[in-house]
């Protein structure tokens, strides 16, 4: 087992430790989750069980050795997978997994068995030759893993390994780590992604360094049964400001959309919202109403955008276009004649396994890609020919962190805001009103690169919308952060769209997706359906499946695609 006795970590003497006193006892033959918001603890935690860091108090034992006198013993049975791509991208992958084997001093007798083994259980086969660099997100993730195995541990440590990895992908990964767990070997699997830790055995849920949950998820999800509801029955366009409504309420914890549904957590004791219109029925509780609750709620008040950003005018019916877009680059076609409008105050999710075009759809309709053929307007203007004009209506929120990092939070906000044609008082208007809005004040002064993740996540937005755009565009915008801050997030988004802003966004988590309007999914270049999320997920409804997710509506439509192809 692992053993953790008052376990505590500081970086900073007599500052707030990133652990505080944990103690715990992890058994073999079980995944655990490590759950928690950002700034939690859950990477340290990881690198001192990994013998990277070393405990400031307490104790820390892996299978009867203690990770701090023993550190090399421990290492021989570790396998870590870490949080960000941490294998050598100017590497194929066989180089890569041979790399691995030599650092790992498997036997050169041994290492082709062992490559072909890992190559079929990853479904690496066909890529020996391909550089890491060239994968899709999912691929990477596979080859971290293979990595990691390369000499079989008996502790595996994963450090968020679905962050960023589409829907099937993430699966496939459960799946694989699913097979490796015996009686011999513990796997202990960090998570941004709540319905995976729904599927450990055992959850450690930290926050700001100390332990909120040891146990079984359904100990956490058993503490809120007949406090979540759904409401139905309110008409498209009312979904949003009455989710807002209800959030006011002092007896509603929590509330996300959900398709033309609405889904809210009550205070214990807390009697069934009074209703206008709609009508209210209970439902299963998951293990993310638990964590929002024991985490106090989420955050409650209205969202200072909806104050304080205009109103965008009526303009063309359609305030984004994308006719016949297709774009090849030698003999690859990334996009193939995709074709989708999206009308003024309304989210459009474009989805899709990594690798099926997105980011490159993206890139045309904000002028960062010339397509090969068709055309993208944003608000009337064509991108081919009134570029500037048409990028001046939008604003674009990247799908890594594209700020500058050696610059503070106030240099990346004046500069941003330059760029989108803000000089003098209204470039020194508009980013104190950022800083303001946003909460940033504190942070003004502090390099981008330092920020935590949420921050990261609020100034990249602010940046986007210094110059109040007509469209947002989020390209995977919260991957990687915690529900809370997801919330927040998507309650800006939801008080922009409120005020006439229209939204396209990518993203990899289902749950997210619910806040579209209409989705457009596509897969290798191409739209495969389109519809509300509801109405893809009513396309796969089955005897055996009747209440499909949206995750299962995603993966199954995918399937179906790869059929006919």
């Amino acid at each position: 087992m692992i053993h953790l006795h008052q376990l505590t970590k500081r970086f900073v003497k007599n500052g707030s430790p990133a652990l505080d006193s944990i103690s715990v006892e992890v058994l073999p033959g079980r995944i655990t989750g490590l759950v928690g918001p950002d700034g939690a603890g859950k990477t340290t935690l990881l690198r001192i069980l990994a013998g990277l860091l070393e405990p400031t108090q307490g104790t820390v034992s892996a299978f009867g050795r203690d990770v701090v006198r023993e550190t090399l013993s421990v290492r021989r049975i570790l396998g870590y997978m870490p949080q960000r791509f941490g294998l050598y991208e100017d590497l194929s992958v066989m180089e890569n997994l041979s790399l691995y084997a030599e650092l790992q001093g498997v036997p050169q007798s041994e290492q082709e068995k062992r490559f072909a083994g890992l190559l079929r259980f990853t479904g690496l086969e066909a890529f020996t030759s391909r550089l890491a660099k060239r994968l899709s997100g999912g691929m990477k993730q596979k080859l971290g893993l293979a990595c990691a195995l390369v000499k079989m541990p008996k502790l595996l440590l994963l450090d968020e390994p679905g962050v960023g990895v589409d829907p099937i992908s993430r699966r496939e990964l459960w799946r694989m780590v699913r097979e490796l767990v015996t009686e011999e070997v513990i796997v202990i699997w960090s998570t941004a992604y709540l319905d995976e830790a729904e599927l450990c055995d055992d959850v450690l849920l930290l926050n700001e360094g100390k332990m909120l949950f040891w146990g079984k998820p359904t100990e956490l999800t058993s503490r809120l049964q007949n406090r979540v509801v759904q409401v139905r029955g309110i008409r498209g366009q009312e979904r949003r400001s009455k989710l807002t409504e209800l959030l006011r309420e002092p007896d509603v914890m929590d509330g996300v959309l959900q398709g033309s549904a609405l889904r809210l957590v009550l205070k214990e004791g807390a009697s069934l919202p009074t209703l206008d219109s709609g009508t209210l029925s209970r439902v299963a509780p998951r293990f993310e109403d638990g964590f929002i609750e024991i985490l106090g709620g989420m955050p409650k008040g209205e969202s200072v955008l909806a104050r304080q950003m205009r109103t965008v005018p009526e303009t063309c019916d359609a305030v984004v276009a994308a006719r016949n877009l297709c774009k090849r680059f030698g003999t690859f076609t990334a996009v193939h004649d995709n074709n989708f409008e999206i009308r003024r105050g309304e989210i459009f999710g474009l989805l899709g396994p990594n690798g099926a075009g997105k980011s490159t759809t993206f890139k045309m309709l904000c002028g960062l890609l010339r397509p090969t053929s068709g055309e993208g307007f944003i608000a009337g203007h064509n991108l081919l020919k009134s570029a500037s004009k048409a990028r001046s209506r939008l604003g674009y929120m990247a799908q890594k962190f594209s700020l500058y990092g050696d610059l503070t939070v106030k240099q990346n906000l004046s500069f941003f805001a330059g760029t989108y044609g803000l000089y003098f008082k209204r470039r020194h208007a508009a980013v104190n009103n950022m800083l303001e809005m946003f909460d940033m004040e504190r942070y003004a002064a502090t390099s981008a690169g330092l920020l935590p993740l949420g921050f990261k996540q609020r100034l990249s937005l602010a940046c986007a919308l210094m110059h109040e755009p007509d469209v947002l565009f989020l390209d995977e915008p919260t991957s990687g952060v915690d529900p809370l801050t997801r919330r927040e997030f998507w309650g800006h988004i939801n008080a922009l769209v409120e005020k006439g802003v229209t939204v396209l966004v990518t993203t990899h988590f289902m749950d997210e997706a619910e806040y579209c309007d209409r989705i457009s999914l596509i897969y290798h270049g191409e739209t495969i359906a389109e519809g509300t999320p509801d109405a893809l997920k009513q396309q796969v409804g089955t005897e055996e499946m009747p209440s499909p997710t949206l995750e299962d509506a995603f993966i199954e439509l995918i399937r179906r695609s790869e059929v006919h192809r």
